[in-house]
């Protein structure tokens, strides 16, 4: 299992477009993608977007990734690559 923390960096924090986002890329992985704010137990299904949007993760919010799978490496890779390009939103 592998489990990164990442940050929303985006000024608009996860709403429904970049939720929209994330649920497509993860979606197209085999492995399980959970999302739970930093400190926080409670996981949701990064591959549900009403899940994603109840975080209401707004800018600055941090927020632990945890991927377990056939093709966790990758997946995790991505899904933190989303978050550090900022779903593409901003340059």
């Amino acid at each position: 299992m592998k489990s990164r923390t990442v940050v929303v960096e985006n000024r608009l924090g996860l709403h429904a477009r970049a939720a929209a986002r994330l649920v497509r890329l993860t979606s197209g992985f085999r492995s399980v993608i959970h999302l739970c704010r930093e400190g926080n137990s409670q996981e949701i299904d990064s591959k549900s977007i009403l899940g994603i949007l109840m975080l209401a993760a707004t800018q600055g919010t941090r927020l632990v990734v945890s991927v377990e799978g056939p093709d966790e490496n990758e997946a995790c890779a991505a899904v933190c690559a989303l978050f550090a390009h900022k779903f593409g939103e901003e340059s």
